[in-house]
């Protein structure tokens, strides 16, 4: 196996973030506070994983805009290595992010030119000990047929697959079944409770685990403000209550975690170390604006 080094495919995105202070009356003026930042979730995973030390391959694609150099010239300043797929006439992922008073985000993503990606973009396997896939690009009809191109070469070269599923909203996209046959290649899924709940359909988290454990090797499942639970097949549950922080924003808080614990878990540490490490990048992202680490190499 080659050192620890992580191969992250999926989404590269602009994020324009909608900071508000109160409700949105529909048809009125809400005031608010509004930045941009780099965004997607592969793209902040691999971001999150340089930051935590463990080298990161970001597979994406951008446009052929000032949006997409701007998103690449950030990377290189977190130390990512990319693919460099420039698409013309084709925009860079957008996405509107409204946070509310309490933190919590609703997204309204465009893939723009990350649609696409097949095996031309994959770099040589051999420099990589792990995979993360973010299922965004599986659920999008134009990158399903080259993403499972390449899991099948990944799976051929003996790499292990850590997967998010994507939210609810886009799973809904494709169903519960074809997002269920898709767990047959994955090793590791880090997912939410509402994730877990849509493709188990069991409430309880812990029910929850033990059905996709019939699935999938090892499991984990973010509760938020509860923690996290984790459990690898034939072992022992393991809970972590979450830790103490001022939540800003919790965009990006899942993409953290999963950067903090694949940086353990990828290199065959403890599930409880693993768990731990995600939990403090999660801590760290949602005292945050953006998505992102504040600070870059």
């Amino acid at each position: 196996m080659a050192d620890l080094k992580i191969l992250c495919i999926g989404d590269i995105m602009l994020d324009v973030t909608v900071l508000l202070n109160r409700p949105i009356v529909e048809g009125l003026e809400t005031r608010a506070k509004i930045s941009t930042q780099g965004g997607g979730a592969a793209a902040n995973v691999a971001s999150w994983l340089s930051h935590n030390k463990t080298p990161a391959y970001l597979v994406t694609r951008v446009g052929s805009d000032s949006a997409g150099q701007t998103l690449l010239a950030e990377l290189d300043a977190y130390g990512v290595e990319h693919s460099n797929s420039v698409i013309p006439n084709m925009n860079t992922g957008v996405v509107i992010v409204i946070v509310g008073a309490d933190g919590e985000r609703t997204m309204f993503p465009d893939s723009g030119a990350n649609s696409g990606l097949g095996l031309s973009d994959l770099p040589d396997l051999a420099q990589f000990s792990a995979v993360y896939l973010s299922a965004y690009s599986l659920i999008n009809p134009q990158s399903r047929a080259g993403i499972l191109e390449i899991i099948s070469k990944i799976k051929a070269a003996g790499l292990q697959i850590i997967m998010d599923p994507a939210t609810v909203g886009v799973l809904m996209e494709v169903g519960v079944k074809a997002a269920n046959d898709w767990l047959s290649f994955v090793d590791c899924i880090i997912l939410n409770e509402e994730e877990s709940h849509f493709l188990t359909g069991k409430k309880n988290p812990i029910d929850a685990a033990g059905e996709l454990l019939k699935s999938v090797n090892t499991v984990v499942i973010k509760r938020g403000s509860n923690g996290a639970l984790g459990q690898t097949r034939g072992g022992q549950l393991v809970q972590l209550e979450a830790k103490q922080t001022t939540v800003v924003n919790t965009t990006g808080a899942g993409d953290a975690f999963a950067a903090g614990f694949i940086s353990v878990w990828a290199k065959n540490g403890e599930l409880l170390e693993a768990l731990e490490s995600g939990i403090d990048l999660a801590a760290k992202c949602v005292a945050l604006i953006g998505a992102r680490p504040t600070d870059r190499t």
